[in-house]
């Protein structure tokens, strides 16, 4: 009670800031402001995009450029979209030419992998590409599950 006494300035300006600033959070009203335009006279909405409209298209970069066509290596099981993009760096793009792996461009290929080191034998890359360049449907859906 001594140190209320002591202070009463300091208790008194504290409560009157903490009240104010109270006041400011409940009663300040933030809310964006909606103007509706006015139509024209002739009942055509208002032309507030027009500049947009009447601008010339954007020319589109290189960087921008359409994505190339889905590669068949997504055909294999265990291929994804950073495989493929990893395989077709290192010159791989189709399921013939990992059917036609041997030995040593498999261990190549798996040195160069990365992160997904030991996938080409793990998932076996090879047979499923030989299968789906042979075209046997049920002999693949057989050993390797469902396309």
């Amino acid at each position: 009670m001594q140190l209320i006494e002591a202070n009463w300035l300091l208790v008194v300006l504290a409560l009157v800031i903490g009240l104010l600033v109270a006041w400011f959070i409940f009663s300040a009203n933030r809310r964006t402001k909606v103007t509706i335009e006015p139509r024209a006279d002739d009942g055509a909405p208002a032309l507030r995009n027009q500049a947009l409209i009447d601008a010339a298209p954007v020319a589109v970069s290189a960087d921008l450029a359409p994505a190339p066509a889905v590669s068949d290596l997504a055909r294999i099981k265990g291929v994804g979209p950073k495989l493929i993009t990893q395989l077709q760096e290192l010159g791989v793009t189709s399921v013939a030419q990992v059917a036609a792996w041997d030995a040593a461009e498999v261990a190549r290929i798996d040195s160069q992998l990365g992160r997904f080191a030991g996938r080409i034998e793990r998932d076996d890359w090879v047979g499923q590409a030989q299968l789906l360049q042979t075209g046997d449907k049920s002999a693949f859906e057989e050993r390797f599950g469902k396309l």
